[in-house]
């Protein structure tokens, strides 16, 4: 269901959902309001919806979505301004799934192929959780009935689920070297993780430098630098380049830049790099991981959490062959298990956990222990 009162934006989204095999445009609605009423008649899988709109707008229309389907996946769409972040970061706290940064214009130079890569990809990703799920709504039949779509609907085929055999997932002993900094990876989920985490680990912070890179756009790495300060009460700030990397701080790669670290001399430096996406994001999980190795060598903790794709997957091999060690979240736990899904089928990770278990154990591997 796309809900957004630009005709422009509403048409863009709807044709390319259309155009995927596995994908179906249910309704293309203009209001908040609009979506409330229909969404019993319509019942999405996934709703794609704007934040300012008229009537009602996106935020307000948010809670009311999930009380009639609690099993809703509600991606939040708006531009880059602060306060669209902002509200943006209080949709993930109602129960918003994901956001999605749209471009000022879509006829900026790829600004539209990048909305649309990003965007099927957490249609798709998100779409595949709650497909596996037990429908979860008891205000909604079982079908509904159709509703015209804005657009020509085409056949989708839907198999019946089945039950996937998982081999057994090889867990590898952690380094033998007392491990010197925390890093971070983490995508889509990720600033709830982010948060519930650093509240726990401030011994760890104390004492250790943390780096942390969210795949993110710029403005929204502000904010997020910024609720993860008040949730660790340590401070965090986006990283600067050139700055002296020291314990005591949370530093997370700015949206739009790589962020690596570099030695000088005695001291560890923030290094922060302009080039192409890695893994089709920008910052990247990968370029922190790899530039690690030069500085801590196998004093390296590494924890992939939430998130799409398989960044830091590449970069983990590269921190464990160093001697490091790598910790993923678990399935349960994560929103997308793509990312730590990717680690530990890798099998690279010494844990896979919980989000609740990990704090926990930092604190104790960065206290000594080694089990």
């Amino acid at each position: 269901m796309v809900v957004d009162d630009s005709v422009v934006i509403r048409g863009l989204i709807a044709r390319w959902v259309a155009a995927e095999p596995d994908m179906v445009v249910a309704a293309s609605l203009r209001t908040g309001l609009d979506a409330v009423n229909q969404i019993e008649r319509v019942n999405p899988d996934v709703a794609v919806l704007d934040i300012e709109m008229p009537e009602l707008d996106g935020i307000a229309a948010l809670p009311q979505l999930l009380a009639k389907k609690r099993n809703l996946i509600v991606i939040m769409a708006s531009t880059l301004t602060r306060r669209n972040a902002e509200i943006s970061f209080k949709a993930l706290s109602l129960g918003a799934a994901d956001y999605i940064p749209k471009p000022e214009s879509t006829r900026e130079a790829g600004a539209a192929d990048i909305f649309h890569h990003d965007l099927i990809q957490k249609i798709r990703s998100l779409g595949a959780k709650v497909r596996r799920s037990v429908p979860a709504s008891p205000h909604l039949p079982a079908t509904s009935p159709p509703l015209a779509p804005a657009l020509p609907r085409q056949p989708l085929s839907r198999p019946p689920l089945t039950p996937v055999a998982h081999p057994p997932l090889t867990r590898r002993a952690f380094g033998s070297q007392a491990p010197r900094a925390l890093l971070i990876g983490s995508s889509t989920g990720g600033p709830q993780a982010l948060m519930t985490l650093v509240a726990e680990i401030g011994a760890v912070i104390d004492r250790f430098p943390v780096l942390i890179t969210q795949h993110m756009p710029p403005t929204f790495t502000t904010i997020l630098a910024e609720h993860l300060a008040r949730s660790s009460h340590r401070p965090a700030h986006e990283a600067v380049d050139g700055e002296i990397v020291k314990a005591g701080t949370v530093y997370l790669a700015p949206g739009g830049r790589h962020m690596r670290v570099v030695r000088r001399g005695a001291e560890v430096a923030i290094a922060l790099d302009d080039g192409p996406p890695v893994n089709f994001c920008k910052p990247a999980v990968d370029p922190l991981f790899s530039s690690a190795i030069d500085v801590w060598q196998g004093g390296i903790l590494a924890v992939v959490l939430t998130g799409m794709g398989s960044d830091g997957m590449r970069g983990g091999k590269e921190i464990v062959a160093a001697g490091g060690s790598v910790i993923a979240q678990d399935e349960a736990t994560s929103v997308v298990w793509g990312m730590p899904g990717a680690a530990a089928n890798a099998g690279i990770c010494s844990a896979i956990l919980p989000l609740g278990q990990i704090a926990p154990k930092l604190v104790r591997l960065f206290s000594g222990d080694r089990s």
